[in-house]
């Protein structure tokens, strides 16, 4: 190690304290790779402060000596926007130490936690005080909240509650330069000039570091209804989302889709998960309705709305549950398409969103050209229907990528097929995993040129040096 980063190892270790500073490689390992194990990255150290103030000081520290700063939340992204890249002089800031709810008012329906909360966490200090907040996905026992925000989660409830964005009422942000923007409110009604914080949701850490944040709550669901439904095509999933909506309202807190080949993939690679339904058709569907008094009885209408689908043939079969372990057992196979894709061989995934009426063709015509282009691509599909987001996933043989070359080649080909269907149904490329690294070619050849310029116009005022998660959403080194 040279001197000067070992002099930075001194400096950052004065500030956060000698034990909380990890400069081993092998001991980095979990912080430098992401979790799928794609990208491979170097730091000097791997720095966890303990409040914001020390996560100031570090950035500040960093910025003086020019050292690349890369926030990161539980590392459990897609896209690789955690990981730092191969250059020596990154610093990884983490913040798991940083974990207090700092206050919760159920008066204000709203909750004040620090970034480095576990999602799951955060849903049980609201469930604490009879309270819900409603961000749900596979991840949440081990994804952080600054994470959430940062690349702005999407998950299971966004039908009923929104993307994390629409859950987020104040940000307390740390800036390039180790400034802290301190924008902490829980007020519903803000009209005080910009919303500066939507900039820094979603911006997947290249404009500064999330310390923390207010929340919304919501009442706590008491009652609740799920059935898993037996489909021939997502038209007849998308007539029947039509169909629950106009009796049920908003009710309809979930609605989730799978191709049979993603849930034979998931039966194929993971075995603690049991199907606990044969696979008999296309597509799987799973529809939940959810309502905040106690005891209503939410069966008898789901009910009602799916034996009039079955008797115009719009499902082939349904599966109301009839108890909790029942409807966990179900939601258990939607929560492991990650670990099911990841374990079945090199993943080639998409988060297009494409508009409601559009979903259909989406799906048939990206299925065709891919099967046609790549043969041995095994293609699986799960999303949220409901909000548009339906995740195309190639499946390749791991003994076919061994070529860095060829696999990149191969990548390539299919993202243009994806991206090119998605554009031509009037969507977008990512509505929820971010760009990060993955993404970010094809941000470049799809996005209009106006919406990257203004970007970049505003990491340039913010991070004038580009220092802050370089690599990310417009390619290494630009700032």
């Amino acid at each position: 190690m040279s001197d000067s980063f070992q002099d930075a190892l001194s400096g950052l270790a004065a500030i956060v304290g000698d034990k909380q500073i990890i400069a081993s490689g092998s001991d980095q390992e979990p912080y430098v790779v992401d979790w799928r194990g794609r990208y491979h990255g170097r730091a000097v150290a791997v720095v966890k402060p303990g409040s914001t103030a020390e996560v100031a000081a570090v950035v500040k520290f960093c910025a003086a000596r020019q050292l690349a700063i890369v926030p990161q939340g539980g590392n459990t992204g897609m896209c690789g926007a955690a990981t730092p890249d191969d250059r020596a002089g990154n610093v990884v800031i983490r913040l798991d130490r940083m974990r207090a709810v700092r206050d919760v008012s159920p008066l204000a329906n709203t909750i004040t936690v620090e970034a480095g909360c576990i999602l799951a966490e955060v849903q049980n200090a609201a469930r604490d005080v009879d309270r819900y907040f409603p961000l749900s996905l596979g991840a949440e026992g081990s994804c952080q909240i600054g994470g959430n925000i940062s690349t702005n989660a999407g998950g299971t409830a966004v039908l009923r509650y929104g993307p994390t964005r629409d859950l987020v009422l104040g940000l307390e942000v740390v800036l390039p330069d180790g400034r802290i923007f301190n924008g902490l409110r829980a007020l519903r009604k803000d009209n005080t000039g910009y919303a500066l914080k939507q900039l820094f949701i979603g911006a997947e850490g290249t404009l500064g570091i999330v310390t923390a944040a207010v929340l919304k709550l919501f009442a706590l669901p008491r009652s609740s209804a799920l059935a898993l439904l037996k489909l021939q095509g997502v038209e007849q999933a998308l007539e029947i989302m039509q169909r629950l909506r106009g009796a049920v309202g908003d009710r309809l807190g979930s609605l989730e889709i799978m191709s049979r080949a993603q849930i034979e993939a998931i039966a194929e690679t993971v075995p603690h998960v049991t199907i606990p339904f044969e696979l008999t058709t296309p597509w799987y569907l799973i529809v939940e309705l959810t309502d905040t008094l106690a005891g209503v009885d939410l069966d008898e209408p789901l009910a009602t709305v799916l034996a009039d689908a079955m008797e115009v043939h719009l499902a082939e079969d349904v599966i109301l549950a009839s108890n909790l372990a029942q409807a966990k057992a179900i939601w258990a196979v939607r929560h492991s398409v990650s670990e099911g894709n990841k374990r079945s061989g090199y993943v080639v995934s998409h988060d297009s969103v494409v508009p409601l009426e559009r979903q259909a063709a989406f799906v048939a015509n990206v299925e065709t050209r891919i099967n046609a282009a790549v043969p041995h691509a095994r293609v699986v599909m799960h999303g949220h229907i409901g909000d548009g987001n339906i995740h195309v996933i190639a499946l390749i043989d791991r003994a076919r990528c061994q070529d860095p070359a060829a696999t990149a080649a191969l990548v390539a080909e299919i993202n243009e097929i994806v991206d090119d269907e998605t554009a031509a149904q009037g969507g977008a490329i990512s509505a929820e995993h971010g760009i990060g690294i993955t993404n970010r070619g094809r941000l470049a050849r799809v996005a209009d040129p106006l919406d990257i310029e203004l970007m970049r116009d505003i990491k340039k005022l913010l991070d004038p040096k580009g220092l802050m998660n370089p690599g990310k959403i417009f390619g290494a080194g630009a700032a």
